[in-house]
């Protein structure tokens, strides 16, 4: 399937899933604020329709294309289906343990426990918010549900670009959703990006509709 087959979100659908998404992403931040005692500064939500070759350029242009980070990935199917990857900023888990007042140098394993915990924390509380949003006023999809993956470490300490390997998704364009997180004063960066395969971009296009019909 080329893009050009994938019919495009239209501007009002693409304003409503971004509203949808600021929502559930909100609710994100405010989950880690908690977490941390810090505020923390979301990003406007952007959405892109991709092709999966693309997706290291993509992220890399996202996040940053000189810097070292880290990721965590975790799927989740239902309702809707796809991965959730948190990507955090070159300090990674140094940025979490100063943070949560840890002292000294923290093993490897506490340092990917630690990113694990926040990304767990980051991509449930969105998809949980924006699944309780739909359930709002969706009627006609069937139970918004959702189960996920244990979240699992993708990369530590590479380039963007290096996160993901398109030869290695079985999708051929996907729906990229990204809002980033940030605490200014602390050196803290951190990406929650979702993507979904292309049968995906209908499901979403319905969802939006009714969105738009119940405003």
């Amino acid at each position: 399937m080329s893009l050009t087959q994938i019919n495009p979100l239209t501007d009002d659908q693409r304003d409503a899933l971004q509203e949808l998404t600021n929502i559930a992403m909100g609710q994100a931040g405010s989950s880690l604020a908690m977490l941390l005692d810090a505020f923390v500064d979301l990003s406007v939500p952007r959405i892109r329709v991709v092709e999966v070759v693309e997706l290291p350029a993509t992220l890399a242009d996202l996040v940053g294309k000189n810097i070292l980070v880290s990721a965590v990935r975790q799927s989740f199917q239902g309702y809707l289906r796809g991965e959730a990857i948190i990507i955090f900023g070159e300090p990674g888990s140094h940025a979490l343990a100063d943070l949560m007042g840890y002292e000294g140098d923290l093993g490897e394993s506490s340092q990917a426990e630690l990113l694990l915990d926040v990304a767990n924390i980051l991509s449930g509380a969105c998809l949980g918010g924006m699944m309780e949003q739909i359930r709002n006023f969706t009627e006609t999809h069937g139970p918004a549900d959702l189960s996920f993956s244990m979240p699992s470490i993708m990369a530590r300490d590479v380039p963007a670009a290096q996160i993901i390997d398109p030869k290695k998704v079985q999708w051929t364009h996907s729906l990229l959703l990204e809002v980033n997180f940030t605490i200014k004063d602390r050196n803290f960066v951190a990406h929650l990006t979702m993507l979904m395969p292309e049968d995906g971009i209908e499901k979403i296009r319905g969802i939006v509709d009714e969105f738009i019909a119940a405003i």
